[in-house]
């Protein structure tokens, strides 16, 4: 209900002091409160949390207003102030169907950047986790200006504050006890019509809290987050040429086109289908003295005709895929440098954006990256220019269709890829995929995210097993740097099929809730990240990623931690052995060598528990497994690549089991009385590239789970 600002305004003033105070409530009881004193609260009931602040200074025009805005139906306490040496209007929001309170403040004339709102100096004490530097890396300990922080209780009840606009420029700081959000205090006087919003989030669960709040800043801004196969990149497998990988500013031979066709002509002599090239910083000039082979900034943004003596386009079409186009920041003494406008070490300029996205788009590129953000590829500090860069850059390559990664990004650019939809990945990891990258990687997954943007792990080789498998369980891109002639097809054909397209999860994998509470309190335990294919109706199979990381090498396999309350079954993919988890139970393991994945699937109203497709490593990725229904009987959905013949569907079993086509043909079942797996072979319909198959206990069987 919307009150009538004048009545409330004079019965706010006509009040005495014990009731000078207005109230709003939204969802689960959060409620917003202030006084005319200048005095805020925020109270959660259901954590049982309370914040609180003060204006400094009297509020004024105070009066309870309603709407609905991209996060829904919200009440808000609007009211207005003068401080600082500038008067401002401000509110406080809570949703009706959302755990979630936004501050707003304008500043209605300019002043100085002094006296932020919301300022919190009043709030739970509890656990933290903020993300810090290049890659977004985290960091249980210091409280860094530009992240969202992150705070849990040992229940896993969690809040999240963060800035909820101006992410290039804004800053969180505390001052003694006291937190305050605003625009950074490195910006000194502030222009009259900014309006600054900070984002309060509430929720159960670490990682779903984090969830909600990204999920809060894309509504905001409007982004359509990218699905897990939004663009070339995405969807199938590439190959990388950046630092780490074979070819980084090494031709190989005598040419590095003659090099990059070769490795094409070795994925299509495997039977893979190669998705994309990227080409890192070797392929243009830099200066200072206009070299390809140079390693200082941009001197033009074209194919260095050393390496490419036709150009860019002629390459890209004779190779036949499409390319990703690395890009690092503008060389000091680049002829751009007069012929823009830059900033810094960057373009703020449209007419750089538009003459680089013709360029690109001519020569077949679906990717742009930009890298060193948190280094040399950065424009002056100062409210206009770091969004100026980011937005031209983001808004050329979509008019093209070229979407954007992000390399080397700080909380700021994490952020700040809420505004744009065509920002569909972000290097999660540091150079060189590998064992020494995979906990921080899987943190800056948890954070990348859940703002709505794809974790890449970066360039790895693939015969290496386990950085394969978790960089598909990351759901995003998935990119080799092998040398010529060691391609390792089996271990590819695990990640994708047989036409590129990668089989991966539905989300990123991240840390479990368990694991960051201990994290945080310095306790020494094994990384275990999880996460899954959800085909509805309780067929959920999540995929299981654990390492060591001192001496600890115990894991326990809750199913309830899952989503699973009937019986479960757990599958050491490695080691193709398992167990099967009674309702209730729990199963723990010691971790031997350097990691173990595991798939654990719910027993179903059939009795079988369906692993998926044997021969990928995400077995129920939605690439290959199209869907799936336990109704007493297992109904599943096989897609095919052009060409494939053949896949194996495994699972557990109490007993034999029978198997029916409904499209396509199927093979005669084998299931192992010790291991109590089974193997069904699936053939699709000719020209069809899918199959339907119905998977059943024969009737003999009686369907009892219980721990084995």
């Amino acid at each position: 209900m919307a009150y009538p600002r004048l009545i409330v305004t004079a019965l706010f003033a006509l009040a005495t002091p014990a009731f000078c105070q207005l109230t709003v409530r939204g969802f689960g009881g959060v409620s917003a409160s202030l006084a005319a004193s200048g005095a805020w609260s925020v109270s959660a009931p259901g954590p049982g949390w309370g914040f609180g602040g003060s204006l400094g200074t009297k509020a004024v025009a105070s009066y309870i207003d309603s709407g609905t805005d991209n996060l829904g139906a919200y009440q808000e306490l609007a009211f207005s102030y003068t401080i600082s040496g500038g008067s401002r209007s401000a509110s406080i929001r809570v949703y009706a169907g959302r755990p979630i309170v936004l501050f707003a403040v304008t500043y209605t004339n300019a002043a100085t950047n002094a006296s932020p709102f919301p300022a919190f100096t009043s709030y739970p004490a509890l656990s933290h986790l903020t993300f810090e530097g290049e890659f977004s890396q985290p960091d249980f300990t210091d409280f860094n200006g530009d992240s969202p922080w992150v705070y849990f209780d040992g229940s896993a009840k969690t809040f999240v504050l963060s800035p909820a606009s101006d992410y290039m420029t804004a800053a969180t700081v505390q001052n003694g006890n006291a937190i305050a959000t605003g625009i950074s205090a490195q910006i000194a006087n502030l222009p009259a019509g900014l309006t600054h919003k900070t984002v309060l989030v509430f929720g159960q669960g670490i990682n779903q809290t984090l969830r909600q709040w990204g999920q809060a800043l894309t509504d905001l801004s409007g982004k359509q987050r990218p699905a897990n196969d939004a663009d070339t990149l995405l969807r199938k497998i590439s190959y990388w040429t950046d630092n780490g990988a074979t070819y980084y500013y090494n031709p190989g031979g005598p040419s590095y086109p003659a090099t990059l066709e070769a490795i094409k002509a070795e994925f299509d002599a495997k039977g893979i289908a190669l998705g994309s090239m990227q080409l890192d910083s070797w392929w243009y000039p830099k200066g200072p003295d206009d070299n390809w082979s140079s390693t200082s900034g941009i001197w033009t943004y074209t194919a260095s005709p050393a390496l490419f003596p036709d150009d860019l386009a002629p390459f890209q079409a004779a190779l036949g895929v499409p390319l990703v186009t690395h890009a690092r920041w503008i060389d000091v003494n680049s002829p751009y440098r007069t012929k823009y406008t830059i900033s810094g070490n960057v373009a703020t300029d449209p007419r750089y954006w538009e003459d680089v996205g013709n360029y690109l788009q001519a020569a077949g590129v679906t990717t742009y990256e930009q890298d060193w953000l948190g280094n040399n590829a950065q424009t002056l500090f100062n409210l206009t220019d770091p969004s100026a860069f980011m937005g031209n850059m983001a808004a050329s390559m979509a008019k093209r269709g070229i979407t954007l990664q992000y390399c080397m990004g700080t909380p700021h650019h994490f952020l700040e890829s809420t505004k744009y939809g065509n920002a569909t990945t972000v290097r999660s990891s540091q150079d060189r995929f590998g064992e020494s990258r995979w906990s921080n990687f899987l943190y800056s997954s948890a954070f990348a995210s859940s703002v709505g943007v794809w974790p890449f792990a970066d360039v790895f080789l693939s015969q290496e097993t386990n950085n394969l498998i978790l960089a598909a369980l990351s759901g995003g891109p998935v990119g080799v740097g092998d040398p010529m002639g060691s391609i390792a097809r089996g271990n590819l054909l695990k990640t994708v099929r047989s036409d590129g397209v990668i089989v991966k999860p539905d989300a990123p994998a991240t840390p479990l809730d368990s694991v960051i509470m201990a994290d945080a309190q310095g306790v020494d335990v094994p990384m275990v990240a999880a996460t899954y294919s959800d085909f509805g109706g309780g067929m959920r199979a999540n995929y299981i990623f654990a390492f060591p990381r001192a001496t600890n090498t115990t894991v326990m396999i809750d199913p309830s931690v899952y989503g699973i309350t009937g019986a479960a079954w757990l599958q050491d993919y490695l080691n193709n052995t398992g167990w099967l988890i009674g309702p209730g139970s729990t199963y723990t393991l010691n971790l031997t060598g350097e990691a173990g994945y595991f798939v654990l699937a719910p027993v179903g109203p059939s009795g079988i528990a369906l692993l998926g497709d044997q021969g990928h490593f995400v077995t129920m990725g939605k690439q290959r497994i199209a869907g799936v229904a336990d109704d007493g009987k297992v109904d599943v959905t096989v897609s095919f690549a052009a060409g494939e013949t053949v896949r194996t569907l495994f699972g557990y079993a109490p007993g034999p089991v029978m198997a029916r086509a409904v499209a396509g043909s199927v093979g005669a079942p084998v299931w192992d009385a010790t291991t109590q797996m089974f193997e069904v072979r699936v053939h699709p319909v000719a020209g069809t590239g899918s199959a339907e198959v119905r998977i059943a206990l024969r009737p003999a069987t009686v369907a009892a789970p219980g721990a084995r």
